[in-house]
């Protein structure tokens, strides 16, 4: 039971039931909830540096996911009471992250612009199930009350939790923010740089961003990097933990660094996906390395895909095709048609075959297959996507290479 003081008289058995049930149904579509409330407040808020980390964005998400959770699961136990803030290990993880980065959302501005977006859903599942007048109205006093004062109490814990987060805050801020500062194209002398880093700059460089989405894993997070870091041997490294859940690292030498070995050690990792930026050279590149694997990182997270290995070169194209999820759902399932949902081995035929030059007996190399049987996947994955190789193989190339990276992008949801 809650130790906060109850401000306002319980609701009456009837408008109980009716808050229980209302709960529920927001319960039952909680995803598209979450999403509208996350969008909403991300809007207000307006910090690009936040939202621009997917790794960031995804934690903030999670925080937003668990107190909607929370505050209906509370209301669906104890209809219409006050609900006190529940500050678990991850939303105190998220905290001592954005302490960490030197980020202070205005989340109050946030709340604002959520609750209201929030509310009108509210009132729309109120109105179409209380058709009682009176209840109806007991119904919106007592839950905007209760709904008002936990958006209260969530920003007063909030705070104290940030509070606490700053004071544990360490020197690995200031590296990131240094990190950050060079990424944005700040004008910065390199050997300011290079000692607040203490990392040579003077080199060529590979970034990479490595994470988890479950907190669970940190243990397998932290071998994969110092795995990597050891692989090529005779690199040096730098390593920053950009929230509890990823960690940015670089690779450095003399010249380009040769990761075949890092690649595969990294499509093995288990419960750890990565994003590998361009190679470059000296402050300017580091900086652009970074913000490429930023950009794969993103969208891999934005597709959901599962890849464990992306570098940002094999998915530029992409990345720029799939800024917007439906968008890119809408771009695969249009072009492709039935294709998108056919058997895998059709559309890795007809991919092969592009990227082959339309050449089938390059095609049946690449794929080690009979030219026969090329021919017939060919001809089939031809035959079932809208849009034909032969009218448009850009469109095609391009749609086959996103399913590629989100096979489960174009599947049809059952219900």
């Amino acid at each position: 039971m809650s130790t906060l003081e109850q401000l306002w008289p319980p609701p009456s058995p009837e408008a109980a039931d009716v808050i229980r049930s209302v709960c529920q149904q927001h319960v039952n579509a909680m995803d598209g909830l979450v999403d509208m409330v996350t969008g909403t407040a991300r809007t207000a808020q307006n910090d690009h540096t936040l939202f621009s980390d997917a790794a960031l964005a995804h934690e903030d998400r999670q925080v937003n996911h668990s107190d909607v959770v929370h505050w209906l699961t509370s209301n669906i136990q104890r209809p219409g009471f006050r609900v006190e803030p529940y500050i678990g290990a991850r939303t105190t993880a998220y905290i001592h992250d954005l302490a960490l980065r030197g980020l202070d959302p205005d989340f109050a501005e946030g709340w604002r612009a959520a609750l209201a977006v929030a509310w009108r859903r509210w009132l729309g599942v109120c109105l179409a199930q209380c058709t009682d007048p009176d209840l109806l109205v007991e119904v919106l006093h007592v839950a905007a009350q209760s709904l008002v004062q936990y958006a209260i109490d969530w920003a007063a814990a909030f705070r104290e939790a940030s509070v606490v987060a700053d004071a544990k805050s360490n020197a690995n801020a200031v590296a990131v923010a240094m990190i950050q500062m060079i990424a944005n194209g700040a004008s910065i002398p390199q050997d300011f740089a290079e000692r607040r880093l203490n990392y040579r700059l003077a080199r060529w460089h590979q970034a990479m961003v490595l994470w988890t989405d479950d907190p669970r894993h940190l243990d397998s997070l932290e071998e994969v990097v110092d795995a990597v870091r050891s692989t090529p041997p005779g690199r040096a490294s730098l390593v920053a933990r950009a929230s509890t859940t990823s960690r940015w690292l670089w690779l450095s030498g003399t010249d380009s660094p040769d990761l075949r070995d890092v690649e595969t050690l990294l499509v093995e990792a288990d419960q750890v996906q990565s994003a590998l930026g361009r190679p470059g050279y000296a402050l300017e590149d580091f900086g652009s390395s970074h913000q490429d694997a930023l950009a794969a990182q993103a969208m891999v997270m934005r597709l959901g895909s599962m890849r464990r290995f992306t570098a940002y070169t094999d998915v530029e194209l992409i990345d720029t095709l799939t800024k917007d999820r439906a968008s890119a759902q809408r771009f695969v399932t249009k072009t492709l048609g039935p294709l998108a949902e056919a058997d895998e081995t059709l559309r890795q035929a007809l991919l092969t075959y592009v990227q082959s030059g339309f050449n089938t007996t390059r095609t049946a190399a690449a794929l080690y297959a009979h030219r026969n049987t090329v021919e017939r996947r060919v001809s089939r994955a031809n035959d079932l996507s809208v849009v034909k190789l032969e009218d448009n193989p850009t469109h095609v190339a391009a749609a086959l290479l996103v399913l590629e990276v989100a096979p489960d992008l174009a599947v049809t949801d059952p219900s």
